[in-house]
């Protein structure tokens, strides 16, 4: 495929649907079955649905919301409304009325699309309390009353109605250009409130095409062979491009996850070939295998704990190993690594990691149980993929070169910054924000980096997440909270200390090693009221100390204090992405991480 020469995203997936037509596309579980829809029947409701956008009047550069979980409609409703000549306005299920609010009056929608009841309920207040937003499309139907001056339409009816028009679809998409605007994603506020990236056609198209070249490096690529399970929200850049544009662009078959709670078993039911993840999903599956391994005893245990040794070893240094060692890890690879790929399906050709820096250890684990992960990196500003390592040089403390049609460059300062069409075109209705990040075409990321020896950029830290102590130390604590994840007593950790003498760490134990310690200190009760337990808190602070060990001077934690609840997307302490929200958690424990510098 010839990226440079397609006009606008439709297209691209109109052409693909025309050559794939009766082949299996998107892939769907009710009543405990998988269905498909075709390439052609999921171009025929997308035409549809596009007829019937117009006829509610959304025209060329409208904006339209889109609320709803991952699965087909939400790819339907995607390309429906750019055929049409609108701006997709994707919002996170996890919103609030006040989310919604926000977005559907920043970004002035016009119209838009939900899946859920349950979703409805915040979306529909909100949209009664913006202007222009009179249209609501709804997959399923509300419970709750329509406000005043809100219109539902049920998504079959203005697919129906749009039947008639849906021939002059693709007349509309003549007239879409590469540079003009496909989406505007809001970002997931883990510094302040959401701004809208716009993003073109082009941006994205320049992505697939980075990411196409990349994949194909992997064995046994095949085009209209991958299969990927989409689970990561497509609201967020990472799935919207990696996770649906990527697979149309090579003619995947997408499956959607049930959910979170269900990824287990859907790796295993729907074996994907491809999968994009985010270093928090990898944290969570490093804790239960490390756990599973850690509870098997006798040979079984030997056999893993060498599997992962040995893995390491011909990882980091292949020429080190002796020729014993490289019988014992082949024999390996069929005792120990064979069961754990069959945990995700078994023909899993590359996790591809994204949307945060990837702990160094915990990649080299997975890798070490034969289980390959690319970590990539990116923002939402640049459409989002800017760099990935390739198969061939897997560099796991590096984030690899940058991909096809993508400029980086590192500033005086150590910040990296970005040029090429991937880039924003700028913050929505946000001039001097836009200003801010763009500078004379490049992107300023906010990372601080380094090229290696082979072109690989090496992320050190993000400018606005740097520590600065009261002895004027620059300190990562992105770095230091990947450490402290990785030890199995922790969950989740929130280094602090801007301005202070030294740091502190809020920490949420690991939930196994939480039930383990209940089990033995015969104490139960929920996380809050076992906050202040010093047995407890000392274990938790070993853990630390462990981690201390390896750390400087100036970055080691020196107490702790044990959250009453996790961080999650429900309290707003985390993002849909698995982010944490340092301002919302810093604002709530301000005063008792404060208290730690007076003991």
């Amino acid at each position: 495929m010839n990226y440079r020469e397609i006009r606008n995203l439709p297209a691209m997936f109109f052409a693909q649907a025309d050559k794939y037509a009766g082949q299996p596309f998107l892939w769907r579980k009710q009543a405990g079955q998988w269905h498909p829809l075709t390439w052609a029947e999921v171009a025929e409701r997308a035409r549809a649905l596009a007829g019937g956008l117009r006829r509610l009047g959304v025209a060329r550069g409208d904006r339209v919301v889109l609320v709803a979980e991952n699965r087909p409609e939400w790819l339907i409703a995607d390309l429906a409304i750019m055929t049409a000549g609108g701006i997709t306005v994707p919002a996170y299920t996890t919103n609030t009325v006040a989310d919604h609010l926000h977005i559907l009056s920043d970004s002035g929608a016009k119209c838009a699309i939900v899946s859920t009841a349950a979703l409805a309920e915040q979306l529909l207040p909100a949209a009664a309390e913006t202007a222009g937003a009179d249209h609501v499309i709804a997959i399923e139907p509300p419970k709750i009353p329509v406000p005043a001056g809100v219109r539902v339409h049920a998504w079959e009816q203005v697919l129906q109605e749009g039947r008639g028009a849906a021939g002059s679809a693709d007349g509309t998409l003549g007239a879409i250009a590469r540079t003009d605007t496909c989406c505007i994603i809001y970002t997931s506020g883990t510094s302040g409130k959401p701004k809208g990236v716009m993003l073109s056609h082009g941006a994205i198209l320049c992505n697939c095409m980075g990411a196409d070249d990349l994949l194909r490096g992997l064995p046994l690529f095949e085009e209209n062979r991958e299969i990927f399970l989409s689970f990561l929200p497509l609201s967020h850049a990472y799935e919207h491009t990696a996770g649906q544009f990527l697979p149309i662009a090579i003619g995947a078959q997408i499956y959607y996850a049930e959910g979170i709670d269900k990824l287990t078993a859907n790796l295993a039911e729907v074996r994907p070939t491809i999968m994009t993840a985010v270093p928090r999903l990898y944290e969570v599956m490093f804790a239960r295998i490390r756990h599973g391994g850690e509870r098997t005893s006798g040979l079984k245990r030997f056999l893993f704990e060498e599997a992962v040794r040995l893995g390491k070893k011909a990882y980091e240094t292949p020429g080190a190993m002796t020729i014993v060692e490289r019988v014992v890890n082949a024999l390996l690879d069929v005792l120990v690594r064979k069961k754990v790929r069959a945990r995700f399906g078994g023909r899993l050709k590359a996790f591809v990691s994204g949307g945060a820096p990837l702990n160094y250890d915990i990649g080299l684990f997975f890798v070490a149980l034969g289980m390959r992960i690319l970590q990539g990196y990116g923002q939402t500003e640049s459409a989002p993929v800017v760099s990935c390592n390739r198969p061939a040089n897997n560099k796991l403390h590096t984030v690899g070169p940058p991909l096809a049609g993508v400029e980086v460059k590192i500033a005086e300062d150590g910040e990296i910054l970005v040029r090429g069409e991937l880039v924003m075109q700028g913050y929505w209705n946000n001039p001097q924000a836009t200003a801010e990040a763009i500078r004379d075409g490049w992107l300023h990321t906010g990372d601080i980096g380094r090229f290696d020896e082979d072109g690989c950029i090496e992320i050190t830290d993000r400018k606005k997440d740097i520590i600065v102590n009261s002895g004027g130390d620059n300190l990562s604590p992105a770095r230091i909270e990947g450490m402290l994840t990785a030890s199995r007593e922790i969950g989740q950790a929130m280094v602090y200390g801007d301005r202070r003498p030294h740091l502190v760490a809020l920490i949420v134990p690991d939930a196994d090693f939480l039930a383990e310690w209940s089990r033995r200190s015969g104490k139960n009760g929920d996380l809050a009221a076992m906050t202040q337990d010093s047995t407890l808190h000392k274990e938790l602070y070993e853990a630390v100390e462990r981690v201390n060990a390896n750390l400087s001077v100036v970055e080691r934690v020196r107490r702790i204090m044990i959250a009453p609840q996790a961080f999650t997307i429900e309290n707003a302490m985390m993002t849909p992405t698995l982010k944490l929200r340092r301002h919302i958690i810093t604002n709530r424990y301000r005063e008792e991480l404060e208290r730690l510098y007076a003991r």
